[in-house]
């Protein structure tokens, strides 16, 4: 599946609605004058943040206080006093709740100087991210479509001028609509022509996949034509591949109606779950789709989310994608592009397609591994803001040392993902954990400690 991905100075992701907002906890101020740790993140950033804080009044006066925050030009939304349940003088036992905004160069510099004037200051952050979903549920709620690239709205789409292709698109992507978690995957009964599409398509990608494509790519194949009816003649169905991925790697379909926003799509990927299409292109382009469908899922996606290595990637990249802003989810799919759609990798000295997008189209499979474009080694950093081609073939393409290489420069650069919060996916209930307090953690804690017994146990019976 492609996600839908622009560089542009405003994001066109659309926002979720019903946006919540993560909550750090409340931390108490004491001692000297310091550089606030939560606030050092925000220093050197344009723009204001919304907080909250708490005091004792003290000695101080409301007048003295008020003309703090008008020295930093913080705007104060909200103000209300009330006793203090221990006040340490006796003059003015008020305990103090303010709610105000303030440019985010200032917020350091406040905090110190509020803490010169006043008792038991505490600090309590308004860091507001977009929704995304907590349960394997949630996803129902991932299914904002692209259009642009529809043959409803794109002239240049081959089946533009075809209203019998155009409603046949129309009835499959409705079961994609109705869908909901733990319904059976709709089944598809495609026509003669469309598995004619179909074997076109897979017989030219199957004479060049012995010499381009990857191992963990060609193992899977092999097994998804002897378990899944794969063959130049049949089109698999979601439910078959579905339960062949779940055995092999804990993936599992679900169908989508068209391009998805990049922030749902990679929302799916966290709980193992990946979107795919099922209608097929326009029988008189068989060798190029302006949008995914079903040969650039099923050829291009299954046969590599069936390997345990990549099936693992796929999922980080959708879990750093939880609760990230619109520039960080921006970079994130496009790291997907060059990667999942369009990476290349290093094996026994020669180089080799992993990519979905390469995988799925002849052409560009031929174009990738030739000398024509340009490869650079893969580096996150620099893929994440490379600007690509998504009608026409790559002019670039980085290549990992391996699949576990990418892996782990993908994690690295995860890490430095700015959030209010981690997260922690729970393989058994199918839930995210919001790593948001102390007891949160020790429990995660505790069950990875207990998994590590259990390998320190097994080791030792096979040395």
């Amino acid at each position: 599946m492609k996600t839908e991905v622009s560089h542009s100075d405003s994001s066109p992701l659309p926002s979720r609605s019903g946006s919540e907002g993560q909550k750090g906890s409340m931390e108490k101020e004491s001692g000297s004058p310091c550089s606030h740790p939560q606030a050092e993140k925000w220093e050197g950033k344009e723009g204001k943040t919304e907080m909250t804080v708490l005091f004792s009044l003290g000695k101080t006066s409301l007048s003295r206080i008020a003309q703090v925050f008008e020295s930093f030009e913080a705007k104060i939304h909200h103000l209300e006093t009330r006793p203090a349940p221990k006040a340490k003088n006796t003059l003015h036992p008020l305990e103090v709740f303010m709610k105000f905004e303030i440019h985010n160069s200032g917020i350091n510099l406040l905090i110190n100087s509020l803490r010169k004037v006043v008792e038991d200051v505490k600090i309590h952050w308004e860091e507001k991210v977009p929704w995304f979903p907590k349960k394997i549920q949630d996803i129902d709620k991932c299914h904002h479509v692209i259009t642009k690239f529809e043959p409803n709205f794109n002239q240049d789409h081959p089946g533009y001028t075809d209203l019998q292709y155009r409603r046949r698109r129309a009835d499959i992507m409705e079961l994609a609509f109705k869908y909901r978690d733990g319904d059976p995957l709709p089944k598809v009964e495609y026509t003669p022509q469309e598995v004619s599409t179909w074997k076109e398509i897979y017989r030219k990608l199957h004479t060049l996949y012995p010499s381009y494509a990857c191992k963990e790519f060609l193992d899977a194949f092999q097994h998804l034509e002897e378990y899944c009816g794969y063959a130049e003649d049949h089109i698999p169905q979601l439910q078959d591949v579905s339960r062949f991925l779940k055995g092999k790697t804990g993936f599992q379909l679900r169908p989508a109606a068209g391009l998805l926003s990049a922030r749902d799509f990679l929302a799916s990927l966290a709980f193992r779950v990946f979107q795919s299409t099922q209608y097929i292109r326009h029988s008189s382009s068989p060798m190029h789709s302006p949008e995914p469908d079903c040969c650039h899922e099923l050829l291009g996606h299954i046969p590599m989310l069936a390997d345990k290595e990549f099936a693992q990637f796929s999922q980080d990249i959708g879990l750093a994608s939880l609760g990230s802003c619109d520039v960080d989810i921006e970079k994130l799919a496009t790291l997907y592009w060059f990667t999942v759609e369009f990476g290349l990798c290093k094996q026994n000295g020669t180089i080799k397609a992993y990519g979905a997008g390469l995988l799925s189209s002849y052409g560009e499979l031929t174009h990738a591994l030739s000398s024509k474009p340009e490869h650079k080694p893969f580096d996150p950093e620099v893929a994440a803001v490379q600007p690509y081609q998504d009608q026409t073939f790559q002019p670039i393409y980085f290549v990992s040392e391996s699949l576990q290489d990418s892996k782990d420069k993908f994690r690295k650069y995860a890490q430095k993902i700015q959030k209010p919060f981690s997260i922690h996916y729970d393989p058994f209930t199918c839930r995210v954990d919001v790593l948001n307090s102390v007891q949160k953690i020790k429990m995660v804690y505790h069950q990875v400690k207990e998994d590590l017994e259990h390998l320190c146990h097994a080791l030792e019976k096979v040395s």
